[in-house]
């Protein structure tokens, strides 16, 4: 599989991804009563985060089918800004905070898949970028 048939499949789970996120976070947000009570002990800052975050995982998937250089950027905005909630998450559990141990696990895997984007983007769309530019002028 070439990197740019990674990508796609990639951008892809991106897409997927983020309606998931976002159907999943709003029902925890917006579901009511029984809807909160399933996800237990949920941080806020963490649901909202992912909730709002769904939508740009939407988008970068679609600027990532596109060959849109600006969808690797947002892709390592997605990578770094998980990487700070998950650390804002580490010294909430850390210091005594309630939450969920699935919590733990689902922001490692959103933070591990948002790393292979960026990687996967920055080599397909940067080489992309690069001929282009070379083609141009």
């Amino acid at each position: 599989m070439t990197t740019s048939q990674r990508l796609r499949a990639l951008a892809v789970v991106a897409l997927l991804f983020g309606a998931l996120t976002v159907f999943s976070g709003g029902r925890a947000l917006f579901g009511g009563a029984a809807a909160r009570a399933a996800v237990g002990n949920a941080v806020d800052f963490v649901l909202w985060f992912n909730f709002l975050a769904g939508f740009l995982y939407m988008l970068a998937g679609w600027g990532l089918l596109r060959r849109q250089a600006w969808a690797r950027h947002l892709s390592t905005l997605l990578a770094l800004s998980t990487a700070a909630v998950a650390t804002a998450f580490a010294v909430h559990a850390v210091g005594g905070g309630a939450f969920e141990a699935r919590t733990v696990g689902a922001l490692m895997l959103r933070l591990g898949f948002w790393v292979v984007v960026a990687w996967v983007a920055h080599r397909s769309l940067r080489g992309a970028q690069l001929a282009a530019s070379a083609e141009g002028g």
